[in-house]
């Protein structure tokens, strides 16, 4: 394995750079994007690779012109999330391009873990069967378009994990340069995971967010390179919709009356809303209510502090928990979090990090599924949501599984393990205990 480790940079966050060289994109590239518009001044920019407004610094995010979508049209397409390139900044080609054609993977029917919760009809969108194990690959095919079609040379990315084994293997498969840049006590599976698509993996000495104001700085000063989630940020959080999409068309063209969403920089959830009101606004499902509820571990959780505190400011903190790949402590999303759980009539919970662990055994007992501590942290809040009354149990309630346990096996490794060692013969297994 080739990792460098490089010393914690205390450097601005660069708000305005491009960080990509200003090639002009094909006629097309985009699909059915007119622009990127500000989320707080409304301001509108041209395509390219940028993700600040350059009026108010706001976020930048895709603006578009969808044509008329049939559920037809989307139903004929490929078993991925090109089934949705319609709704997506991508090309009408895009399905011939080299990419690790992620998305439309399982939505299960948990009625054993329905019932331990006294929940009557629960579901899991368990998104830890995509080519790396995690949603990640979702929001990487995105970028990694509009990285292709920028000319980017380098495709790069700050990441607490499942990102960086993103980048890695769709940057392999694309045959484009990667370098991914992790904090350097991620947990050793995630590790392995990146290192074996690109001999550039940085270990970075110090948290997720000096990881990210490093990969701000170097894509303001570097040509050519594309981070997925810094100045290609709005065309990579638009793969998360396709979540959206999918858990839609999976239970026949409907919302689900509640969905529970682990939240770390916040851009998962408030794109699933995105994607609801985009299918409701088409035509594709009836507009009805639907409560959208976050999920954060207590270690690392800015955003449920403010929404239990009631103020729509994000106090940044320091992450300690187990559950790193949610562990960002400075949520860019976060005050969007706030509004779409709010509106919608949700909530932001957290979880200890033995409730994470309990979350992790639940499913994995009750449903067979292993899941990593970002999906432990989300069946922990569900049960915290039951147990406190914040979630009516009558009501049709999906969950996301966003990546797979066998990626953070440090987390349960010391609680869990054999229930007796035992001499071969039948007389030492009958006084075992396990019967």
């Amino acid at each position: 394995m080739s990792t460098v480790i490089v010393e914690k940079q205390d450097t601005p966050r660069d708000e305005t750079g491009t960080g990509t060289e200003a090639k002009s994109p094909r006629e097309g590239a985009f699909g059915n994007a007119t622009g990127l518009a500000c989320r707080e001044c409304g301001h509108e920019v041209t395509l390219g690779p940028f993700y600040a407004c350059p009026e108010c610094f706001g976020p930048l995010e895709v603006a578009y012109d969808f044509p008329a979508v049939t559920r037809e049209e989307i139903e004929a397409g490929p078993r991925n999330i090109w089934r949705y390139k319609a709704l997506l900044p991508v090309p009408d080609d895009i399905e011939t391009s080299p990419n690790t054609e992620p998305g439309f993977t399982r939505l299960l029917k948990a009625n054993n873990l329905g019932r331990e919760l006294g929940i009557d009809n629960l579901w899991v969108k368990d998104d830890s069967t995509n080519p790396t194990n995690s949603f990640k690959d979702r929001v990487v095919a995105c970028a990694l378009s509009a990285a292709t079609e920028f000319h980017s040379k380098v495709f790069a990315c700050p990441s607490t994990g499942n990102l960086a084994n993103a980048v890695a293997a769709a940057g392999a498969r694309a045959g484009i340069r990667t370098v991914v840049f992790i904090p350097s006590n991620l947990e050793k599976p995630k590790q392995v995971n990146s290192a074996v698509y690109t001999d550039s993996l940085v270990a970075v000495n110090g948290n997720y967010d000096d990881v990210n104001r490093l990969a701000s700085e170097i894509a303001g000063e570097e040509d050519g390179w594309a981070f997925v989630n810094v100045n290609v940020r709005p065309y990579y959080a638009e793969g998360s919709k396709t979540l959206g999409y999918e858990i839609a068309e999976q239970l026949g063209w409907r919302l689900p009356d509640q969905i529970v969403i682990p939240v770390a920089s916040g851009s998962q959830l408030t794109k699933v809303h995105k994607a609801f009101q985009e299918l409701i606004t088409l035509g594709l499902v009836e507009d009805r209510p639907y409560k959208v509820y976050g999920a954060q571990a207590t270690g690392c959780s800015p955003v449920s502090v403010a929404y239990k505190a009631g103020v729509d400011a994000i106090r940044p903190v320091k992450p300690d928990t187990i559950a790193k790949s949610l562990a960002i402590g400075n949520p860019a999303d976060g005050i969007y979090v706030l509004d779409v759980c709010r509106s919608t009539g949700g909530a932001v919970e957290d979880v200890t990090d033995d409730e994470v662990r309990e979350g992790i055994l639940l499913l994995a007992r009750n449903e067979g599924i292993f899941t990593e501590t970002a999906g432990g942290t989300t069946v922990g809040v569900l049960k915290k949501l039951v147990e406190t009354g914040q979630l009516d149990t009558s009501l049709e309630t999906v969950i996301i599984n966003t990546g797979m346990g066998l990626k953070t096996l440090d987390a349960v490794a010391d609680h869990v393990g054999p229930a007796a060692t035992i001499d071969p013969s039948y007389a030492a297994f009958a006084g075992s205990g396990v019967v």
